[in-house]
């Protein structure tokens, strides 16, 4: 097992503390130069708290071997956090490299039907890695809008869904819109529902959990009178049943996967974003996965997605696909609210000691399992990384990878940690990384700059200020003995968000002009720094 001791059972490492300097953001695909552009595959888990990874948690009441293996063999980046603590902006930030902040959306999730929240013509993971002649597939959750065709309750399945991912830069899609506690459940090919959602339901109580289930028997839609009547439960496929999610979603990555071997061996690699539904509600682990673990059904849920995990490693063993495959893994946020009763009742704690969970600013909410394996480009597999990344990172990082220049209106949250992955002594220091509290009538900023965090005011609660190094459960308010550090990193914020970027080069606009959240500064404020960027 890979114990961390460098974490939060230990001290941090240290870290020079810089402020905004330039830094170069690609070298010149130096990288690309020498090997072969690795095949990409992002495994996106849902709800997967710090501590269910055993590598990463000595005192896990689960083994996550497969897990553990990505990072044995591979990367733990120690310090790693999701764009935002709630599902739909963090799979925005990680397939942009931009905040979702940044967009219109400034709170909560979207359902399963919106228009998409990434832009026509924006560059996405996919999108780029397409122009460099990948072959792009996504089998999994999407969560990020979709245009279905009519309205619930008067559909016409015949014709194709659209604003989703094939107009994203993906040239496959298998999986679902959204989570399952929202219409539209259905497995979704291409365009089309293979067994359109006809029927209606409601959540069913889950006896192994304290959540619910989605499964028959289901109802038929009723007639709907009069034009503004709206269905109330949630569209479903009669084939659909909750559980089934992990086995249809790796079955299918690895079909995919298997009509690309050939081409990527003669040199078209392939990028797959294999984003699963697990942990996330409902907990619903097959039969053959009850009784692992001792952490009830919460552990044999995790368990079962490990296993997943071992599905993925093993075909691209058997493909000799595995050398040259580059593998991240990582998680859209911190735990459900469950974490707390598995804590009392296990022992288990799925924040691996941090503060709060799911929803939340504090390290419990974004700070997240991020693991790294690719055998032929990582030197000194088994180590750790313990300075600050995030998922929008992946973007520019894997653009540097494959020798890729992203445009100035691209990415611009997105700082490459390539030569992390190929010089164990590189010098990375992270240009300030931006945090969001998001939900449960609580919507807070946060900016992490080496080990000193600032949780910014909102509309409930004051400023708070943070070392993680010396406190990473955040129980030290540090506001009154600092003060220097509160105006420094407020600058920091402030210019960030003002900017349109984290990174050097000509500012963006944002989606939007001043929203109410930002209440450590006024809307006056905030015009004239957004003028005087320009």
């Amino acid at each position: 097992m890979l114990f961390c001791d460098r974490l939060l059972f230990g001290a941090v490492s240290p870290r020079i503390l810089l402020a905004f300097t330039p830094f170069v953001l690609f070298a010149s695909a130096t990288i690309a130069a020498e090997v072969t552009k690795p095949n990409v595959i992002v495994i996106y888990t849902d709800d997967q708290g710090y501590g269910d990874v055993s590598a990463l948690n000595p005192d896990a009441k689960f083994e996550t071997p497969n897990f553990d293996r990505l990072a044995n063999e591979g990367i733990a980046f120690t310090n790693a956090h999701s764009a935002d603590s709630v599902c739909t902006p963090s799979r925005y930030g990680l397939l942009t490299g931009r905040y979702s902040w940044r967009t219109k959306m400034k709170r909560n999730v979207l359902g399963a039907e919106a228009e998409c929240l990434i832009a026509d013509g924006r560059v996405t993971i996919p999108s780029m890695l397409r122009d460099q002649g990948y072959q792009t597939a996504m089998v999994g959750k999407w969560h990020l809008g979709m245009d279905f065709p009519g309205v619930a309750g008067r559909r016409d399945w015949s014709q194709p869904v659209k604003d989703m991912p094939l107009d994203k830069g993906f040239e496959y899609f298998f999986g679902i819109p959204a989570s399952l506690n929202f219409g539209v459940l259905a497995w979704f090919e291409g365009r089309y529902a293979k067994v359109p959602p006809t029927l209606l339901t409601s959540k069913k109580k889950n006896p192994r959990h304290v959540d619910y289930r989605i499964m028959p028997p289901y109802q038929p839609i009723p007639e709907l009178e009069g034009k503004n009547a709206r269905l109330r439960g949630l569209e479903v496929a009669p084939d659909f049943i909750d559980n089934q999610c992990l086995t249809r979603f790796t079955d299918k990555a690895i079909e995919w996967m298997g009509t690309k071997v050939e081409s990527a061996k003669q040199g078209q690699p392939f990028f797959l974003y294999l984003p699963f539904t697990s942990p996330h509600y409902p907990v619903c682990p097959l039969p053959e996965f009850h009784g692992k673990g001792d952490a009830g059904a919460y552990g044999e849920f995790v368990i079962e997605t490990d296993h997943r995990v071992g599905q993925i490693l093993q075909f691209l063993a058997d493909n000799d696909l595995d050398e040259n495959t580059l593998i991240v893994f990582t998680s859209d946020n911190g735990p459900e609210k469950s974490w707390s009763g598995r804590i009392d009742q296990y022992g288990h704690d799925s924040r691996g000691g941090y503060r709060q969970g799911k929803r939340s600013v504090y390290e419990g909410g974004h700070r997240v399992p991020f693991l790294v394996r690719w055998p032929a480009g990582i030197a000194q597999p088994g180590r750790t990384w313990d300075e600050p990344v995030g998922q929008v990172d992946v973007l520019a990082t894997l653009a540097q990878i494959v020798g890729a220049e992203l445009p100035a209106g691209a990415a611009e949250d997105s700082h490459s940690f390539a030569t992390v992955l190929t010089d164990p002594d590189a010098q990375h220091d992270r240009l300030p990384l931006i945090n969001h509290g998001n939900g449960g009538g609580t919507f807070r900023y946060s900016i992490t700059d080496g080990d000193w965090k600032l949780v910014l005011k909102s509309a409930k609660f004051d400023t708070e200020l943070f070392h993680l190094g010396s406190d990473p459960k955040e129980e030290k308010n540090l506001v009154a003995t600092h003060p220097e550090e509160v105006e420094r990193l407020t600058r920091q914020i402030n210019d960030i968000i003002t900017s349109g970027r984290t990174t050097p080069g000509p500012a963006q606009p944002n989606d939007s002009g001043y929203w109410e959240d930002l209440v450590w500064m006024t809307e006056k404020q905030y015009t004239e720094m957004v003028e005087a960027q320009k």
